[in-house]
This record gives C-alpha cells, sequence and structure tokens, in this order.
C-alpha cells in the first residue's frame, strides 16, 4: 500500500470523504509532505559537514563558538509536531578542525527530519558534529547543545498544558569545565 492509499484510509477512518471537493488531492499532498518532513530517514539527503583547518587562513581560534536557530521535528509517539529554539556552540582546539557556518543548521534540520524524541535528538546532532571534528589527533575541546521545545502531544491532546522541554548535551570542556559550562548556559538564558 502506497501513503496515498494509506492517507485516504486514514480520512475515511476519521469519518471524511477523500473524494469531498477539498480533500481529493490531499493524499498525494501529505505523501509529498511526508517525503520532505521526514527526509532524515534518507541517509542520502545527509549534509556534507564541511570543515576548515584551524588556522590554514592565518587565524588561529581556540574560544568558544556558539550557533544558535530553530527547529521542527515530529514526536515519534504520537506523530505531531514539536519545535523550538537550538543553541550550539563548540571550542576547537588551536590544531584542530573548525565548522562551516551553515553546517550546524543543517545537521540540526536533518536530524529533526525523522520522528524522535528530545533526548535523542540532542544527542544524534552532537555525536554527528563532533564525528566531524574529531581527527582523533585533535578533538574539540568541547561542545554542547541546548534544545528548548514545545510539543504539541503535550498541549493539543492529554493533559493541554503549555510548556517547553529543555535538553542539554555536553562534552569536553564545556561538560567538565564548570566557567566554560556556565559561560555557555548565561549566553543560552539571555545573559542571566
Amino acid at each position: 500500500m502506497n501513503t496515498e492509499d494509506v492517507v485516504k484510509n486514514l480520512l475515511k477512518n476519521i469519518g471524511e470523504n477523500p473524494k469531498r471537493e477539498g480533500l481529493q488531492d490531499t493524499p498525494r499532498r501529505v505523501s509529498k509532505m511526508f517525503k520532505e518532513i521526514f527526509r532524515g530517514y534518507d541517509k542520502t539527503q545527509h549534509p556534507n559537514i564541511t570543515t576548515f583547518k584551524n588556522g590554514a587562513d592565518g587565524l588561529v581560534y581556540d574560544q568558544m563558538i556558539i550557533d544558535e536557530g530553530n527547529y521542527y521535528s515530529h514526536c515519534e509517539h504520537h506523530m505531531v509536531p514539536f519545535f523550538g529554539e537550538y543553541y550550539f556552540a563548540y571550542i576547537p582546539h588551536p590544531k584542530g578542525k573548525i565548522l562551516g557556518l551553515s553546517k550546524v543548521a543543517r545537521i540540526v534540520d536533518y536530524h529533526s527530519a525523522k520522528l524522535q524524541v528530545q533526548e535523542r535528538l540532542v544527542n544524534d546532532v552532537v555525536d554527528d558534529l563532533w564525528k566531524a571534528l574529531d581527527n582523533d589527533e585533535y578533538p574539540p575541546v568541547g561542545m554542547a547543545l541546548v534544545m528548548r521545545g514545545r510539543h504539541l502531544c503535550k498541549e493539543m491532546r492529554g493533559v493541554k498544558k503549555q510548556g517547553v522541554m529543555t535538553t542539554i548535551e555536553l562534552r569536553g570542556a564545556l561538560k567538565n569545565d564548570m566557567n566554560a559550562r556556565q559561560e555557555f548556559l548565561k549566553f543560552v538564558n539571555g545573559g542571566k
């Protein structure tokens, strides 16, 4: 059974008529949308993580680099969206590698594009980015990711309460060095 047939059956099962004017093209649209929003299952769509040798352009950078943005995913328990903000940081090794500017957002989007739980999502993103920077001899000094998410499985069904879930993955100095960790978390919390 293809996705369009599944959607037609779903429409029938919830009491709708898939032949109704407004729904006639819905199975095709949903099938097309699923390919887009669940592209994380397609390994050929995994983004290339461009890295550069730290210092290759004459500048050796060994301070914290922070990126932030939004993400959208789907709960693996109810298949409804969860979404929010992410805050990523890493400290490159002076003799190691640095990430290309857009790579964090692309990796977050890729891992978000499948049925997920937020706890796995933070881990998957950090695993992927850590591996890209870890050349065995000079791994990153530290790495961290904070994700805050609103879960529609909590807000629109069940308890029907708004709220934000926060998950954190810390590695290296951003886990073990209290000053580095506090510097990052202060940024995440808007300087507070």
